[in-house]
């Protein structure tokens, strides 16, 4: 309790520029908590998703079963990737009037494309990972910056504390004391809010790369099939 009282009692003196500091590294970390908890929970919906769709996707023997169950999986990634694929084998079918299914129709339907098929997956696969990746760049950019606002509020509590040694003639500890405890909470805030954010912005940048390396190889798979019964 005593150390809580000693933070509570620094604060309580801590001058407009310091607090503002303080404010400013609060909100940086309030947001950056934020962001890793929403994206620890849609990166862990969007991994349970792609592997229910991973075994619809290879138990199934038409494109078009595939389909039917993609409005279920909506979080999942692969899911944008198969419907761009699938999109553009139906826009090429439609164009010689053929079917867009790996069963046995009466008239076998044939690519026109495959390299168009491949650019649609790796469009999709490209927009995915764009949204994978939305808002990590605050948690790269909260880890690089609030060390220096944490740095900065540090060197204005010492300019602060030089001014009181000048106009007091002492440098009694109980004069120094204060001030510089007050400048170094500036920097502890600082440290507060960018270790987390820079822990997890590598930590959720590796499994957006994992998630994408599963997305190429969902792409190659798709292109194998289509390639056997379609070309």
């Amino acid at each position: 309790m005593s150390g809580t009282g000693g933070i509570v009692e620094i604060l309580s003196h801590t001058g407009p520029i310091n607090l503002a500091v303080l404010v400013i590294l609060v909100l940086f970390s309030i947001a950056s908590w934020a962001i890793i908890a929403a994206k620890t929970l849609a990166f862990r919906k969007v991994e349970h998703q792609s592997a229910t769709f991973l075994d619809v996707f290879r138990r199934s023997q038409k494109f078009s079963e595939v389909q039917a169950v993609c409005p279920s999986l909506p979080e999942s990634s692969l899911v944008g990737v198969f419907q761009a694929g699938y999109a553009e084998l139906n826009a090429q079918f439609r164009l010689t009037g053929q079917a867009a299914s790996p069963g046995t129709p009466p008239v076998r339907p044939i690519l026109k494309s495959l390299d168009a098929v491949d650019r649609a997956l790796i469009r999709a696969a490209t927009a995915e990972v764009t949204k994978l990746e939305q808002h990590l760049t605050f948690l790269a950019t909260t880890a690089s910056i609030t060390p220096f606002i944490g740095l900065f509020g540090t060197v204005v509590g010492i300019m602060i504390t030089f001014t009181a040694i000048a106009e007091q003639g002492s440098t009694n500890l109980t004069v120094v004391g204060p001030g510089i405890s007050d400048a170094l909470v500036a920097t502890a805030a600082g440290l507060f809010a960018a270790i987390p954010a820079v822990y997890f912005y590598n930590h959720l940048t590796h499994r957006v790369k994992e998630m994408s390396a599963i997305m190429d190889d969902f792409a190659l798979e798709f292109l194998n099939i289509a390639e056997r019964n379609f070309t």
